[in-house]
């Protein structure tokens, strides 16, 4: 894990201290980050925490994101798609409106209540998990 990486990343695009991104890295468990690199840059990135929805686990996505120089250039997919070709279950609550369509595009279509997912985390870092979205209809997305 490429600490600094992550925090770099994260803070540009979500404007995260590093504190508070060093308080997740630091405190979450059953986790692992994925990230892409270009010549050596980190560019886009995921979070896959365990979790469960009515007793079946899943990778719970959080804090996707990709530098907007790299927007648009099928990275984020690229993570997606990983996750699949690794069996993965995925699961998520995307942070608008419009992101309910382009992870529907990805396999990532099923509606699901925010409620049932079941983390076996510190509540602070379930609240990290919970929050930051801002949806018509709150809904969480599985695959």
């Amino acid at each position: 894990m490429d600490k600094e990486a992550i925090i770099k990343l994260w803070s540009e695009v979500f404007g995260d201290s590093v504190e508070e991104i060093t308080f997740f890295i630091d405190n979450v468990k059953n986790a692992k980050c994925l990230m892409l690199f270009d010549k050596g840059k980190a560019a886009s990135m995921m979070y896959l925490v365990d979790c469960k929805i009515t007793d079946k686990s899943y990778s719970y996505i959080y804090a996707a994101c990709t530098l907007p120089e790299y927007r648009d250039r099928g990275f984020m997919t690229e993570l997606i798609d990983f996750c699949f070709q690794q069996g993965l279950d995925v699961c998520l609550i995307p942070a608008s409106d419009s992101l309910i369509d382009y992870y529907a595009k990805r396999g990532i279509s099923h509606k699901t209540a925010i409620d049932s997912i079941i983390f076996e985390q510190i509540p602070e870092i379930k609240e990290y998990l919970f929050e930051g979205y801002n949806l018509t209809v709150p809904t969480a997305l599985r695959s």
